[in-house]
């Protein structure tokens, strides 16, 4: 049986769920899930074998309109999603406008490779209106499959694996059969700590902060971890230390407790904040930290 493989991207506007579409299909949480747009800031991959097949799943920045360096290289994530994909996953949901960021709408419309429409959180709507909506996905892309699905009650996923298995290029695989994500432990700690901080959070703090792990030591019975958390002003360092330490605590607590899960490992985690001026708007930053 000759064996597939191949790039399956996934692109779509902020909040329609495609971290929770990623994480599912991959079977693992690699992409943190929040409510708020901006979530995913990075492409992140995941990666399922089969013995005949393996899928490299990427996970792209909600699509906006940049105000900042940093929107701007989340968007080139989500531009080069364009550029290697085999197959392409557009998630949309029963909520959102049919028109919004109309210009990649126009750039699916003349990919060459398979397109899914993945029309997501089903349960938030009627039969009639979802065949409407199906309908009028048809006539923007007359060429794609729009398959309607709930991403978090896992409804119609295998319907999307087959799909995406019978289209997949024959090819060997482009990692080892053993791989789960290209990115490593250290961006994983980043990422759950943010997702805590986006969790507790209000306003633009979220928004203004970035993670860097200073230190991961890797012994036998712990994981010692030190990270340093950059915000933009001083004033955002009061709020993310709250009154007596007590915010910081907290979601040094919970991340804490996600990073053992993650890593099956007690975790013995340090959380500093530092203010770096502008880094939302600086090159090298932006570059120290990935983007």
């Amino acid at each position: 049986m000759p064996h597939k493989s191949g790039f399956v991207n996934i692109i779509g506007n902020p909040n329609v769920g495609k971290s929770t579409l990623m994480n599912a299909m991959v079977g693992e949480k690699l992409s943190i899930i929040t409510s708020k747009a901006q979530t995913t800031r990075h492409r992140i991959m995941g990666i399922v074998n089969g013995d005949d097949f393996q899928i490299v799943y990427s996970d792209t920045p909600g699509i906006l309109k940049p105000n900042y360096k940093l929107q701007e290289k989340m968007m080139r994530f989500v531009g080069g999603a364009f550029e290697d994909a085999d197959v392409m996953l557009y998630i949309t949901d029963v909520v959102e406008t049919l028109d919004k960021n109309q210009q990649y709408i126009d750039k699916l419309i003349n990919v060459d490779i398979p397109v899914l429409i993945l029309v997501n959180k089903i349960d938030l709507t009627d039969q009639e209106t979802l065949e409407t909506l199906v309908e009028t996905w048809s006539k923007i892309l007359p060429k794609a499959e729009i398959i309607p699905i709930s991403a978090l009650n896992d409804f119609n996923l295998d319907v999307v694996l087959k799909r995406i298995l019978e289209t997949l290029p024959e090819s060997p695989p482009y990692f080892p059969k053993d791989s789960l994500t290209d990115k490593t432990e250290r961006f994983f700690v980043s990422e759950i700590i943010r997702e805590k901080i986006l969790l507790n959070y209000q306003k633009e703090i979220p928004y203004s902060v970035e993670i860097e792990v200073e230190e991961f030591k890797d012994t036998e019975k712990l994981l010692r971890i030190r990270a340093l958390i950059h915000v933009i002003r001083p004033s955002q360092k009061g709020i993310i230390i709250g009154h007596k330490g007590q915010a910081l605590k907290k979601t040094a607590t919970e991340a804490r407790l996600d990073i053992e899960a993650f890593f099956s490992k007690k975790v013995f985690l340090e959380m500093y904040v530092k203010v770096s001026k502008d880094w939302r708007d600086k090159d090298r930053p932006l570059r120290n930290f990935g983007y």
